[in-house]
């Protein structure tokens, strides 16, 4: 049982003790009957109209309560539209007073999140007025009285912060281009003329408006000013540049062009004054000392001329170069000359450069082929033949690469300008082929020389004989003292002569070939018994060539083994057919010798 129900029995049984306690007290007073029922009736009223007021309260309360409940359906159906968020689902099974309870904290927390949203949409609102009357942008509408939902929100937050970078990096770049026309118009000795640059320079940076079209003008002022600088500049650089090639051709002393050295730099108005002012001075000069100038131009005219590849016909088609009739009209025709020589190595540069280089690389390559024909470079010290046969071999692959490139923009240069690109008075590709023809020809010239020389020594060798070489001392070698003795080369000494005065190695005079002279006359043929008692001169020359072996009994040149006999009984024929084996293996032990020389000079470096 509820503690309500035992209360109102409890309020019932008081009640009735009140009535028979009452009833008691009408008894011992002897309250007639009447009155007793006069007396009930008013107890009777009494708590009947209380109850009934109590009940006709709690009605109320009821029907307020169940008004509320409506009420409140009502506006959070409203509430939930307006905020497009899912309506309110009421709990089942629940007291009127809860779900009234429960109605009331929805619409409350409906409302507030209403008033916030509403709230933010005006700051938003006030923000975005505020960007776009900065940057110079039209208003957007929008309907402060509905209620904003979350997407719009959200599209209007990044739309306001959208305004605000695009702001800032305006802001900014007005900025540094203000920063920029203020330090040129300061170069320019320039004041703010118009109300748009005294806008820009005097007034604050807050108050100007930040729109397209003003950033536009903004950059077009900036352009023009610097534009304006430039000009100023090129002017200035363009009045010290003729200023120094003054001084080069008047040869103007150091201690005299430190005073003007304050108008070197700058592009002000003053300077520019002031540097107008030097070459006036300078032009007056020129004029005093007119042949010396001229003389210089034609120096750096010839210096053109080699950079420029010219060739003899091209430097003599400027006529006043070889004039002596030094007046002003022959200054001024220099000085165009030298102004166009000038312009079109500036346009060619790149071309004459790689012509330069590809000269510079040829004659290298040259050099290279003149010191691998010469035998001294075997007695190098310091690893220089190894460098000079990698740099040889490096330069090899590299010059005919160059020469395809320079082919290659040759040609697409021809083709712009459809003319022909001349170096030396003829195209360059044939000038390339020249050199290389020239080349070709001397090698095989210098070939033939050899030949016809080791053709020449051989013969004067197998008629008169040779001498013995000693390889030469390295510097700083001191001579041997233990007594030991180097294996001598077997090869023949390049240089002998049929009247050389070299001396043999160990002394003594230079001993004949053990063959028989010819004779005069090719035919006959000269037969010398073999045996024979007596010694004959041949013997005794025999036994000197033996002095010319070396202690591993190799036979230096011009010496005959014992170990073989004489072929004394020799005609013509048989003497040309031992030539021609001799020059085999004479050029295979040189090349032999040349490669044990490398090698040896390799591992002594190393």
């Amino acid at each position: 049982m509820r503690r309500s129900e035992v209360l109102a029995e409890e309020s019932v049984v008081c009640l009735q003790k009140a009535l028979a306690h009452l009833r008691e007290i009408w008894e011992l007073i002897g309250i007639p009957e009447e009155q007793r029922l006069q007396r009930t009736e008013v107890v009777k009223k009494h708590i009947k109209d209380l109850l009934d007021r109590m009940v006709a309260e709690e009605e109320s309360l009821r029907e307020r309560i169940l008004r509320s409940i409506s009420i409140c359906r009502k506006e959070l159906s409203t509430l939930c539209s307006e905020l497009q968020v899912k309506p309110f689902q009421e709990e089942k099974e629940i007291t009127v007073l809860q779900l009234e309870k429960d109605l009331r904290t929805q619409v409350e927390l409906l409302r507030k999140q209403k008033k916030e949203r509403k709230q933010e949409l005006k700051q938003l609102q006030e923000q975005d007025q505020e960007l776009r009357e900065i940057l110079c942008m039209p208003l957007c509408d929008v309907e402060s009285t509905s209620v904003p939902t979350l997407e719009e929100l959200n599209l209007f937050r990044q739309r306001v912060a959208t305004l605000r970078e695009t702001k800032e990096a305006r802001h900014e770049q007005f900025v540094n281009i203000k920063r920029q026309i203020i330090l040129c118009m300061e170069e320019l000795e320039q004041t703010p003329d118009t109300s748009f640059e005294k806008e820009i320079v005097c007034e604050d940076e807050s108050a100007f408006c930040l729109s397209l079209e003003n950033i536009a003008t903004l950059q077009k002022l900036l352009k023009q000013l610097e534009m304006k600088k430039s000009q100023n500049e090129a002017e200035c650089e363009g009045l010290r540049a003729q200023i120094r090639e003054l001084w080069d051709r008047l040869q103007t002393p150091e201690e005299e062009r430190e005073p003007v050295a304050a108008i070197m730099t700058g592009s002000k108005t003053q300077i520019r004054n002031a540097l107008k002012l030097e070459l006036d001075r300078l032009e007056e000069l020129k004029m005093q000392n007119i042949k010396q100038v001229i003389e210089k131009i034609r120096a750096e005219l010839a210096q053109f001329w080699d950079q420029c590849f010219y060739s003899q016909e091209q430097r003599q088609a400027f006529a006043p170069y070889y004039s002596e009739d030094y007046t002003e009209n022959l200054l001024h025709l220099h000085d165009a000359e030298i102004i166009r020589l000038r312009n079109y190595y500036d346009v060619h540069k790149e071309l004459f450069e790689g012509v330069q280089k590809w000269e510079e690389s040829w004659k290298l390559f040259l050099e290279f082929e003149r010191k691998a024909s010469d035998p001294s470079r075997f007695t190098n010290r310091g690893g220089n033949l190894l460098k000079e046969e990698k740099e040889r071999a490096k330069l090899q692959k590299t010059l005919p690469k160059l020469e395809e490139e320079l082919k290659a923009r040759i040609e697409q240069w021809e083709q712009e300008h459809s003319t022909a690109f001349v170096v030396n008075g003829q195209k360059f590709m044939e000038y390339v082929t020249e050199q290389w023809e020239l080349y070709r020809l001397e090698k095989e010239r210098a070939k033939q020389e050899r030949q016809l020389k080791n053709k020449k020594q051989t013969e004067t060798e197998m008629l008169y004989g040779s001498a013995p070489r000693t390889p030469s001392k390295r510097p700083g070698q001191t001579p041997n003292k233990s007594g030991k003795v180097r294996k001598m080369n077997t090869t023949t000494m390049s240089s002998a002569t049929p009247n050389s005065s070299i001396r043999p190695v160990f002394g003594g005079s230079v001993y004949r070939s053990p063959l028989s002279r010819l004779p005069p006359s090719g035919s006959k043929s000269v037969v010398t018994p073999l045996c024979s008692g007596k010694k004959t001169p041949r013997t005794a020359r025999l036994r000197a060539n033996k002095e010319n072996l070396d202690l591993n009994g190799s036979i230096l040149s011009g010496g005959y083994s014992g170990s073989t006999p004489l072929q004394h009984n020799c005609s013509i024929k048989s003497v040309a057919s031992t030539y021609s084996e001799f020059s085999r293996e004479l050029s295979k032990a040189s090349r032999s010798d040349a490669t044990s020389r490398i090698l040896n000079s390799t591992n002594i470096q190393s």
